[in-house]
């Protein structure tokens, strides 16, 4: 069609009559269309001649995935964009609400924000292709209330502002057309023959090299959709794609990180399910989710029902190769470890315990089933480089849920059915000497354990009596670690060097502060590691001693028998020491103590829980330390936070709204930011996260540090003399060249090493 729109051309007559017949036209063409991708690119050009604009897209839902996408041809091959529906994208926001969107600027966010706070414009596409992106009329398409996709027409060709009404009725009318098009499509695809009729639509395969795939997998006895992506290199999403498009639910993937439903498959059994390629997954809100190779089956899907005594099941698609893997993963045994499924069978079988050589009161892998599924929950959390173990009972009949915290976050590893919240607590109490008998006050203990490689670790427990007459546990893993060193620490290079020239001095004090778990003993190790000579005597105090030196005297305290820090540093100070590391400053007589010390010609290093390093000298003297003391003692003092780092194999780089940048700006504080020499154009890209299987889809992998170090300047002394406020010393620690815990975390996001969202998380301006 030649048609095209001049300006007001929909005013007179003669052009009424002209689109009417072109919009007749395209309406033919549109139900005469063979599928949904004839529709989204061959017509597209048509439907866009009916509008004064240049350019359109349209999308169709895709409900299991929560997503709109469309197709483009790129060279011979059908491609696909993919939005979520949600407000990061004009398309994703109108599938989202329903409503039609008419806007002058895609890049005002004023206007943007006037529709949605939370709108976004997604500009990467213009970045691709360097299109710029104006005008936006975007309305979603409907077959009776049932939302079908979006259709979304760029950039008027003549005249400035918005689309016309005219041109706003147009596009609803279009969107009608195509609601019964692709509701009538997707009737007939439902009706297509074979699960493989998405990658057929879309040219990834052909139908004569379908058919020969199948014989071909049935001579190498080999799943066909295996076949499919080892020979014509189908990807797994693709293979999902059309899975999910032909049964009409989720496509799941084999993750190694699945919570075993031990309740769930308590009472079936491994060979049966693994013959019959099913197996439960999970239940939420009493609907039991169960992966299976074909939901479509109508006997498979009774006898399911039958074993599981529930009509409420939700069936999803996986490849037979998964569905093993989940069995294998859920009912594994081997000779050191066995399933949860079996451990909890096998609750009546013999209780015997292990001590070491020295009669201490280490516990190891024996015999014993509830012994052994504790056994097993800390060692998976070792595996899976988890610092806490949650196990948390509920009341009534619900289940025991256990929860790891891995790199700060915390999330659920494994629910046991609620008959064994008992004994699991009583296992843990008798491992770390706790009286069994007291269940309304908090305990704490300790639990050695040897794992089956021979290595040793040691668990902090704190059991705390909860709503319901049930007891929670919290175990914090005290791995035996080993020293990391400085340069690792992600030390911006002014705090890198200005610690080394601390530590290298011969006497004074330097402390390392932050809330617990922020790694203030890793940092002090890694100083101590810098400095560890023959020529030197290095006494520790810990509780407990998390990371073993050589070279180093260690010591643990025990409170419990008068043992404290305080009692520590004073036994040192009579031992000949060089240098002295307390782990931390919990009260005056070990703050004295530690000044003191540093005063007679030693060293000495320490921890404190608070805030900043400006915050520590206020909170120091307000205990009652000599401030003149104080001062002359002061080194430095380094405040430090942990946060989240990006996995570096699969983060991905954007451009930031203007808001979003002045809000980075704001934070780091306008003056500092400027002598940075960043400036926010095109070019100015930040990081954030995106999942792949290395993180386990989570976008994170690990944390680093992320710090403030004070450095005891003169001027620093003189105000830790008068006293002065916590303001007044960080203001002329910045001024002396001090980064906040904010702006230090800032410029890592900058470098694509975190991102702001994390650092605020930590953070307190």
């Amino acid at each position: 069609m030649s048609f095209q729109f001049k300006p007001d051309s929909l005013s007179s007559l003669d052009e009424k009559l002209r689109i009417r017949k072109n919009l007749q036209d395209i309406t033919n063409r549109i139900h005469a269309a063979q599928n949904i991708a004839q529709i989204l690119v061959d017509l597209k050009d048509g439907i866009l001649n009916l509008f004064n604009a240049q350019s359109i897209t349209i999308y169709v839902i895709d409900k299991p995935r929560d997503e709109i996408y469309s197709m483009f041809l790129a060279g011979s091959q059908l491609k696909e964009i993919r939005l979520p529906i949600s407000s990061q994208s004009i398309a994703g926001y109108v599938a989202n609400t329903y409503n039609i969107v008419n806007i002058s600027d895609a890049y005002n966010s004023s206007e943007l924000k006037a529709l949605d706070f939370e709108l976004t414009f997604d500009d990467s596409w213009d970045k691709k292709s360097g299109y710029k992106t104006r005008q936006i009329l975007a309305t979603p398409i409907f077959y009776e209330d049932q939302l079908m996709g979006v259709i979304q027409i760029l950039n008027r060709k003549y005249g400035e502002g918005k689309f016309s009404d005219e041109e706003v009725g147009l596009a609803v009318e279009i969107a009608e057309v195509l609601g019964v098009a692709f509701y009538n499509q997707q009737r007939f695809e439902r009706r297509r023959k074979t699960r493989f009729d998405f990658l057929l639509t879309r040219g990834l395969i052909k139908e004569e090299e379908l058919e020969a795939a199948w014989s071909e997998a049935r001579e190498k006895k080999e799943s066909i959709e295996y076949f499919l992506m080892r020979k014509h290199r189908i990807s797994k999403d693709d293979i999902g794609h059309s899975f999910e498009e032909f049964y009409r639910c989720r496509f799941i993937q084999y993750n190694d990180k699945t919570v075993i439903p031990g309740d769930l498959i308590k009472n079936l059994k491994k060979d049966y399910l693994r013959r019959e390629l099913w197996v439960p997954l999970e239940k939420i809100d009493n609907t039991i989710h169960v992966v299976v190779d074909d939901p479509n089956n109508i006997l498979k899907r009774d006898a399911i029902e039958n074993l599981l005594k529930t009509k409420k099941i939700k069936y999803d698609i996986a490849l037979p190769e998964d569905i093993l893997k989940f069995i294998n993963l859920f009912f594994h045994t081997s000779d050191s470890e066995h399933s949860f499924n079996d451990l909890l069978g096998r609750l009546d079988d013999d209780d015997r315990g292990y001590d070491d050589e020295e009669g201490s009161d280490m516990v190891t892998e024996s015999d014993s089933v509830i012994m052994q599924l504790v056994n097993k929950i800390i060692n998976d959390a070792y595996n899976r480089r988890a610092s806490d173990i949650h196990v948390e009972p509920n009341v009534g009949k619900k289940n025991v849920e256990i929860r790891f915290r891995v790199d700060g976050d915390c999330s659920l590893y494994q629910t046991v059915p609620f008959s064994y919240r008992a004994a699991i607590i009583s296992r843990i109490k008798i491992m770390s000497n706790l009286d069994i008998t007291v269940k309304r006050l908090p305990q704490d203990g300790k639990i050695k354990f040897r794992r089956s490689t021979g290595d040793e670790m040691e668990l902090r427990v704190a059991s705390i009596p909860t709503q319901g007459g049930v007891e929670d546990v919290v175990m914090r893993l005290l791995a035996k670690g080993e020293t990391m060193p400085l340069s690792d620490m992600a030390l911006l290079k002014r705090n890198y060097n200005e610690i080394l020239n601390i530590i290298s001095k011969p006497y004074g004090m330097m402390l390392v502060v932050g809330p617990t778990g922020s790694g203030k003993t890793t940092t002090l190790h890694a100083a101590l590691h810098q400095i560890n000579r023959p020529d030197r005597k290095i006494w520790t105090a810990e509780d407990p001693v998390e990371i073993t030196q050589y070279g180093l005297r260690q010591v643990q305290v025990q409170p419990k028998i008068g043992f404290d820090f305080a009692a520590a540093m004073r036994s040192f100070l009579r031992a000949d020491p060089d240098i002295i590391m307390v782990g931390e400053m919990r009260d005056f007589e070990t703050a004295k103590i530690g000044v003191e010390a540093s005063l007679t010609g030693h060293l000495v290093f320490s921890t404190l829980h608070t805030n900043s390093a400006s915050e520590t000298i206020v909170r120091l003297l307000d205990m009652g330390i000599d401030p003149l003391n104080f001062a002359d003692a002061l080194l430095g003092i380094l405040a430090q936070r942990l946060v989240r780092t990006l996995c570096q194999t699969c983060k991905e780089h954007y451009h930031p709204s203007k808001e979003e940048f002045e809000e980075i700006v704001e934070s780091f504080g306008p003056e500092a930011f400027s002598k940075l020499g960043i400036r926010y154009n095109d070019d100015f890209k930040l990081f954030r996260p995106k999942g792949c299987d290395i993180c386990d889809k989570t976008g994170y992998k690990g944390r680093m540090g992320i710090h403030e170090l004070l450095v005891a300047s003169d001027g620093i002394k003189r105000m830790v003399q008068k006293h002065d406020t916590v303001e007044v010393m960080r203001n002329q620690a910045m001024a002396e060249g001090m980064t906040t815990l904010l702006q230090d975390g800032i410029i890592k996001a900058l470098q694509g090493l975190t991102d702001f969202k994390q650092v605020r998380r930590v953070c307190i301006k």
